[in-house]
């Protein structure tokens, strides 16, 4: 593969310049010239109204498999309770599924889980079930190797698993060894129906560019989801479906590592995932000891404490409370963004969420355009103010 400049063609009106994210173009003899280091994303070609930039893509030879059939999805558990991303994913995979016209399937590792039927109920049409203790921290090694061997049996034309810590731990592992293509920390999911391509949509170049990527001759085709990405859908409990319960040979188990001990985030009282009121701060809380006006917020409200990347990169508070692109993605029912500006990569984060209140003495801030509602003024008065009217009821 390579990329081109057709110099007939280009006439050296610049607009490829600010469209190269890494500044690899520019202007010589009135002629674009193109650096080395390309890394082919076609931003220039996108902004060439002359059809000046040619790139060359490389014919693939391999010849797309018509056995695998079936959309997967990864639920995860922890301690024997299935994780919200699961059920997430479940409405989307129906969607894919009802598209393609196959069936959904889930698979599950882990041991004394309550909770198959649910999976059903939420759309799958079989639950592929692992129940044995030692896969019941989930190890990714064990993980891993046991995900291989059902995609190799069973052979499911697309896998989707929540880009959680296990998710982006073991999933990119399960595509090296199958050697298919992976898109991690998707935003979206869907189906060309001429092709039955998934189309894998992810930002990236820091949120500024939405890259939509695909799998063309390798499967399954791969990919991991942000939680709160998509919404759960409503359970029918009448669905029929088939709990398929594997197999597992522990006396073949081997792992080079050891879970020795699982600790919680004592300062996460309410996880960010499951919250229905987030409050977050930024960098305009001015110094780490001020979170605890937002905790007292927080703690009378019931809700969850967030954050934006500049406190937890200055050491304020730990990164599990991060919201943004590079932290967790939220949709609570109410957000409220306490001297947080707004930049591009914290609003991918928590942007969905139904109802957002911004809280910045600047009234230009960026925050102020997502907001449903918003105060221009001093958090340092604000706050104590809306805790003082929260607890006289």
């Amino acid at each position: 593969m390579g990329i081109q400049i057709d110099l007939d063609n280009c006439i050296g009106c610049g607009n490829c310049l600010p469209a190269c994210p890494y500044g690899l173009i520019e202007l010589i003899d009135e002629k674009a010239r193109i650096n080395e280091g390309c890394t082919l994303c076609g931003a220039c070609q996108e902004a060439c109204e002359y059809d000046a930039i040619l790139i060359e893509v490389a014919a693939e030879t391999v010849e797309i498999s018509d056995s695998h059939h079936g959309i997967w999805v990864f639920a995860e558990q922890r301690d024997g309770k299935l994780k919200s991303v699961g059920y997430e994913l479940l409405a989307k995979g129906r969607q894919l599924a009802d598209t393609l016209d196959t069936e959904l399937c889930a698979v599950c590792f882990g041991h004394n889980i309550n909770e198959t039927e649910q999976l059903i109920a939420y759309g799958a049409d079989k639950v592929y079930l692992i129940d044995n203790p030692v896969l019941a921290n989930n190890q990714e090694e064990l993980y891993t190797r046991e995900l291989v061997k059902l995609i190799q049996q069973y052979k499911p034309e697309v896998v989707v698993a929540g880009a959680t810590s296990l998710g982006r731990s073991f999933i990119p592992r399960v595509a090296a060894i199958l050697r298919t293509g992976l898109t991690a920390d998707c935003t979206g999911l869907e189906i060309d129906t001429e092709t039955r391509l998934l189309m894998q949509t992810r930002p990236t170049f820091g949120g500024n560019i939405m890259a939509t990527i695909i799998c063309q001759a390798k499967r399954p085709q791969m990919s991991t989801v942000r939680p709160r990405v998509f919404k759960k859908g409503t359970p029918d409990n009448k669905k029929k479906g088939q709990i398929i319960k594997v197999d597992f040979n522990g006396e073949s188990v081997t792992s080079r590592t050891k879970l020795l001990n699982f600790v919680e985030d004592l300062t996460e009282r309410v996880k960010l995932e499951d919250a229905d009121i987030i409050v977050s701060g930024g960098r305009g809380l001015g110094k780490a000891e001020n979170f605890q006006l937002l905790e007292e917020l927080a703690s009378v409200m019931g809700a969850a404490l967030g954050s934006s990347r500049p406190p937890v990169d200055d050491g304020w508070i730990p990164y599990s409370h991060q919201v943004g692109q590079t932290g967790k993605t939220v949709c609570p029912k109410l957000y409220i963004a306490c001297g947080i500006s707004g930049a591009v990569q914290h609003l991918a984060g928590m942007q969905t969420s139904d109802t957002i209140l911004a809280i910045n003495d600047d009234p230009n801030a960026p925050i102020f355009e997502v907001a449903s509602y918003g105060i221009v003024g001093d958090l340092f008065k604000v706050v104590p103010m809306m805790i003082d009217r929260l607890k006289k009821g």
